[in-house]
């Protein structure tokens, strides 16, 4: 696995720039994808910075995804359809990990599906059947990815593909963090939604709040 070429399209965000630090710092090879070629490079900079001897590149979005044997989608979800329409034919027969949520803001901690079912869906229709589709990531504390904190947070992922799905939950334990196989990519509805509620958590209690997975016996992690 660590031999992986991972394109993270969207990685000069929060979401984007922790989990291109977990994973470089994990020791995959990391490619920063972006719209532009400047903000690409800003954001390798920063994390080589950060992690001296790991394996970065940087590149305008379509390239990036071209060159990985891996992509994860972390953009917002009203820059989801076009980033994805730029991607389209370089992410055939991969693996692409779809982080998004369907927030509309200002009501951010209000569960809007769109009409598809989750983003998730709307990934694997732009995309088409010859991707690997897999949702995950969307109920992590963003803001605690780029750090070497302990984070105590579960991971849903979704998808049709079991195959893809156990790679990506590899992945999940190489960022230090625990990945479930939820079901179908239809059940990304589920993990998307609680998204809204965590954000309603993190208002009142001040906080980083996600999901734990309880009632398992030691032997099944």
């Amino acid at each position: 696995m660590s031999n992986l070429r991972i394109a993270v399209i969207g990685g000069t965000g929060d979401l984007g720039t922790g989990l291109a630090y977990r994973w470089a710092k994990a020791g995959f090879p990391i490619i920063i994808g972006s719209r532009t070629q400047e903000k690409a490079d800003q954001a390798k900079a920063d994390l080589s910075e950060r992690i001296p001897n790991a394996d970065i590149s940087a590149f305008e979005n379509p390239e990036a995804a071209n060159k990985a044997d891996i992509v994860v989608l972390t953009v917002p979800f009203t820059h989801q359809k076009p980033t994805l329409e730029t991607i389209r034919e370089q992410v055939q027969n991969k693996i692409v990990i779809d982080t998004t949520v369907s927030l509309v803001p200002p009501k951010v901690g209000r569960v809007q599906l769109p009409s598809e079912g989750s983003a998730g869906q709307i990934a694997q229709n732009v995309l088409g059947d010859g991707v690997k589709v897999v949702s995950a990531f969307q109920n992590v504390p963003a803001a605690l990815l780029p750090t070497d904190q302990k984070i105590e947070c579960d991971v849903l992922v979704c998808g049709n593909d079991k195959d893809a799905k156990a790679q990506v939950i590899e992945l999940v334990e190489a960022a230090g963090l625990t990945g479930f196989n939820a079901g179908l990519i239809n059940n990304a509805a589920a993990s998307e939604a609680l998204t809204s509620v965590l954000i309603n958590i993190n208002r009142q209690f001040k906080c980083h709040a996600g999901i734990r997975i309880t009632g398992l016996d030691a032997k099944d992690h």
